[in-house]
């Protein structure tokens, strides 16, 4: 049996009829402010370049942004985006579940920290460990 996607009761197809005004509603409060209030020049751009995307079908080539802070809207869903890290720019799809929520959410600016082994001389007790 598969599992039929829903956001607040609506389906993705449902979803993605709506206008933006009519989405906005069924996002959270702070989402929902952001979408009313608008899009820079830039986002307005990467946004038209989506939905040019979208309409072609090509998704072969990911669409490279800087803008981590863009809300997910139902249009969007299926895109492949490439967002800057802060180092590099990281790709991946945007999938149903990630409706409502930022770009940046999904790459992280942090690297994970791996300690190593401590060097010689690093510590007291270090000086008197054999060198191998």
């Amino acid at each position: 049996m598969a599992r039929i996607f829903k956001y607040r009761g609506k389906t993705l197809e449902e979803l993605q009829k709506l206008t933006l005004q009519e989405f906005s509603k069924l996002v959270p409060a702070n989402a929902r402010r952001r979408l009313l209030r608008g899009f820079s020049p830039t986002e307005k751009k990467f946004v038209f370049e989506v939905l040019a995307a979208a309409k072609t079908g090509s998704n072969k080539k990911p669409i490279r942004t800087h803008c981590r802070d863009i809300i997910i809207t139902p249009q969007m869903v299926g895109a492949l985006i490439a967002v800057y890290s802060g180092k590099e720019f990281v790709t991946f799809e945007i999938q149903p579940d990630q409706l409502g929520h930022r770009l940046g959410e999904f790459v992280s600016t942090r690297k994970r920290v791996s300690h190593g082994a401590p060097g010689i001389g690093a510590t007291k007790s270090s000086m008197f460990i054999p060198l191998k």
